[in-house]
């Protein structure tokens, strides 16, 4: 089971992990040890994941959310598969802590006077240059 807070827990069933060979570093030993761990995680039915933190959650992955709802991670950053396995948890925890937090609203805000005075200030001037650039008569 993996503890995402005191309300949300991930049971062992929604996940599951399959190992391959990672590239990089490892000698003789890269091929032949299955150390790369991919993470599986059912996110569109998973009953532990409230309706707007799986919307979130499906915003937040952007590619590693498949068309069937799963969110798929990889890891193949250590030669240890343990340590790839702790990894990709702490990386799906991370992810489903941040799909947590609702977005800020936004306040709309209208801009002061100063900084219209000034924006219209900026565009004169940028028009004097520009009406200076004209053709040059050649003196006679």
């Amino acid at each position: 089971m993996l503890r995402i807070n005191d309300d949300i827990a991930i049971q062992d069933w929604e996940l599951s992990e399959s190992f391959m060979r990672a590239s990089g570093p490892g000698g003789q030993n890269v091929n032949k040890v299955s150390s790369a761990v991919e993470l599986r995680f059912e996110a569109a039915t998973s009953p532990s994941i409230p309706t707007p933190v799986k919307n979130r959650l499906r915003r937040l992955a952007g590619r590693r959310w498949t068309t069937e709802g799963a969110l798929v991670l990889q890891c193949d950053e250590t030669r240890s598969q343990v340590r790839n396995r702790e990894i990709i948890r702490e990386r799906l925890k991370d992810l489903i802590t941040a799909a947590l937090k609702p977005p800020k609203r936004r306040i709309a805000t209208r801009p002061t006077l100063g900084s219209k005075k000034r924006r219209l200030k900026a565009k004169k001037t940028r028009g004097e240059v520009k009406s200076l650039r004209g053709r040059v008569d050649p003196p006679e």
